[in-house]
């Protein structure tokens, strides 16, 4: 009996693994990037009779651009296919980095976030997955963080360290993170929630 599409992804969603070869060193955690997630899935094309296809579409808008990029799964019937989509802004006001640079990462995003929504990866559970939690590593984090508080420097609105702070938390980044390097008063920790 030949399987449906819908039964393929489905396994395919329960099999599927990737590595997460990036590391982010702001936040200090291991990441996937959309690279990562398209490597993993070749073998799954064979296995499936699948085909995985991005597209990607530019929208302008008033405030800024959008990229909007589509993760969809086809049956090699040539019939069948599903699909899921991802939003992103492209940030133009990222210091540091050109115009390319802008749309660049905004399209990697979107892609990962695309393929993540069909592909059902859970990527708040997989950092935390990454990190240490036991109780002994916990309470050596608060000492340390005890010992260094008089380190920490502000973090000021309209800096590069905020913008970098502002990018993290579109990324899916916790406050908690930012705090362990900067202080952070009311009005900026506000900023960084909206």
């Amino acid at each position: 009996m030949e399987l449906t599409l819908n039964q393929k992804l489905s396994l395919i969603q329960k099999e599927f693994k990737a590595n997460k070869s990036k590391f982010n060193s702001f936040g200090k955690y291991n990441f996937r990037s959309a690279e990562d997630i398209l490597e993993a899935l070749k073998p799954y094309n064979e296995k499936y009779g699948v085909s995985f296809i991005i597209s990607e579409e530019f929208i302008s808008t008033f405030t800024h651009p959008i990229i909007k990029s589509t993760a969809t799964i086809y049956d090699n019937n040539g019939i069948n296919e599903l699909s899921a989509t991802a939003i992103v802004g492209v940030d133009m006001d990222m210091k540091g980095t050109q115009t390319p640079q802008k749309y660049g990462s905004a399209s990697s995003y979107a892609k990962k976030y695309a393929l993540g929504n069909l592909l059902l990866i859970d990527d708040t559970q997989d950092s935390d997955a990454s990190n240490k939690h036991d109780k002994t590593e916990t309470v050596k984090q608060v000492n340390i963080e005890e010992t260094k508080v008089e380190e920490k420097t502000w973090l000021n609105k309209n800096t590069p360290d905020f913008k970098r702070a502002v990018e993290f938390i579109k990324k899916g980044g916790k406050i908690s993170a930012i705090e362990e390097r900067h202080k952070l008063s009311k009005e900026v920790r506000d900023e960084l929630s909206k």
